[in-house]
């Protein structure tokens, strides 16, 4: 469905562009030994390389190099056989040598396609313009003192991969699926953690609008540094509507750096947004141009695990489940292995709706991620053979699972302690039927009679009397055989 903004002189689209810098995984800098650890005391992981003393040279971390092919494979894109490093000049306080090393004319990875997959079960390619390495800079501290800001600089050179969309997103809902998708892509391939709230994965968002039907591309401000999916959906909201409020109003857009704030849920302005010229690009003079070897970039190809696309597929042929159910359980790489290890043996489809339906559910009124799950894969799975072999119902397993998320028991063992095994006697079963027909003979002639809905209430009557613990189908087919039907 189209998201269009309502004005005075009609609809309008908006036009969004992601750029996402998303840490490499690595134990050491871009061009350094220094270490990446996240939470370190500040400045303690800074190498002279780092704090650009004079006569420092960067040295290339080929592990770093290897992440952002394999991210670009994954990505479905081109990856360049040989890219440049170039110096990227500006002056920030947290950007000791004056000049970030980063690639502009060519990129390691050039043009690749992410499919996104929306909420009403459509599906749409989003282009990857391109994919470059550069270092990180420091971090500015505003609230460590009163009067002065502070730097650390244990960021800084850090690896980056800056990813490039097309301007190919038209909502908020897509951008936001695409960066989920993007993440979990990484987080499958192992390249980045993905961890917007620690800053691995940040987002600047490029929005304009245009009115519908018209094809050429309007004047873009950049919203910078975005560390939420819900807040990127947040930030376009509003920056598409009070681009669409200036033109109304007659007024004009400029192409300037905003940030959000999402306490007031508004776009502010920061400074006018730079063009390329500006950084005075140049070949960074201290690195040659990197040169990869074709058979090495086709052994990471041929070392990539299975992304989710591929995943999703596997789960809609071998489990026979519905697009969207293989969707919501690999959109996280560790969903899907706990999917796996339930349903290994075990009907793939019901194992599917109870981590969909129920363990998700517990997980979100928690506030837990599938790695701090209370009930573990293996207990999940033992509780579905329970209800398979007749020990349980269906009934008391949700009343088990209960238990299970509170404690994180095994199931046998709640059953046991708790006496919710289910009752299977035909004998025990055979007189609550009997009393309960005695005690209500009015539901019982209605049954007679042919009304079939009273049968669902008498079965309700029997589970009562027996606590719930008798095995449903029995009671349904011995209260038919007693009153004859």
């Amino acid at each position: 469905m189209a998201y269009l903004i309502h004005g005075d002189s009609g609809d309008w689209e908006v036009v969004i562009g992601l750029e996402v810098h998303a840490q490499v995984i690595s134990r050491s800098k871009l061009f350094s030994g220094a270490a990446t650890d996240f939470g370190a005391e500040p400045n303690t992981q800074v190498s002279l390389v780092d704090a650009a003393f004079p006569g420092m040279l960067p040295v290339l971390n080929g592990i770093c190099i290897e992440q952002a092919v394999r991210t670009g494979i994954g990505l479905n894109a081109q990856i360049n056989l040989e890219s440049v490093f170039e110096r990227k000049n500006y002056f920030y306080a947290d950007l000791p040598a004056g000049y970030q090393i980063s690639q502009y004319q060519r990129p390691l990875v050039g043009e690749g396609t992410v499919v996104i997959e929306l909420a009403d079960g459509t599906t749409k390619q989003i282009g990857i313009e391109r994919l470059h390495v550069e270092q990180d800079a420091g971090k500015s501290l505003h609230d460590q003192h009163p009067r002065l800001t502070l730097i650390d600089l244990n960021r800084s050179g850090v690896a980056l991969m800056e990813i490039v969309s097309r301007p190919d997103i038209r909502t908020p809902e897509e951008a936001g699926a695409y960066l989920r998708k993007l993440r979990a892509i990484m987080r499958y391939l192992g390249t980045c953690d993905g961890n917007m709230e620690q800053g691995s994965m940040r987002c600047d968002i490029n929005v304009s609008v245009r009115p519908v039907g018209e094809n050429a591309l309007r004047t873009r401000a950049e919203v910078k540094n975005v560390n939420s999916v819900r807040f990127v959906m947040q930030a376009i909201e509003h920056e598409a509507a009070r681009q669409v409020a200036l033109y109304e109003q007659g007024g004009r857009v400029v192409q300037e750096t905003r940030l959000y704030d999402s306490g007031r849920g508004e776009t502010r302005s920061m400074r006018a947004k730079e063009f390329a010229h500006d950084y005075r690009y140049f070949p960074d003079p201290d690195l040659l141009p990197l040169k990869l070897d074709p058979e090495w970039v086709e052994g990471i190809r041929a070392s990539l695990p299975e992304l989710p696309d591929q995943r999703k597929q596997r789960f809609i042929d071998t489990y026979g489940m519905t697009p969207y159910d293989a969707a919501v359980l690999t959109a996280e790489k560790e969903a899907s292995e706990y999917f796996e290890e339930v349903a290994r043996g075990r009907d793939g489809k019901q194992a599917a709706n109870w981590v969909i339906t129920n363990l998700f559910a517990v997980l979100n009124k928690q506030g837990r991620g599938i790695a701090e799950s209370p009930i573990s894969a293996v207990n999940l799975g033992k509780l579905l053979d329970l209800m398979a072999d007749g020990t349980i119902s269906g009934r008391l397993a949700k009343e088990v699972f209960e238990i299970m998320a509170e404690t994180g028991g095994d199931p046998a063992e709640i059953i046991e302690a708790k006496g919710l095994r289910q009752i299977t006697d035909a004998g025990a079963i055979e007189t609550a039927v009997a009393k309960v027909v005695a005690d209500n003979p009015g539901q019982a002639d209605q049954f007679r009679a042919g009304n079939e809905k009273v049968l669902g209430w008498l079965v309700g009557q029997v589970m009562k009397a027996t606590g719930g613990k008798a095995n449903p189908a029995q009671v349904n087919a011995l209260l038919r055989a007693k009153l004859g039907v």
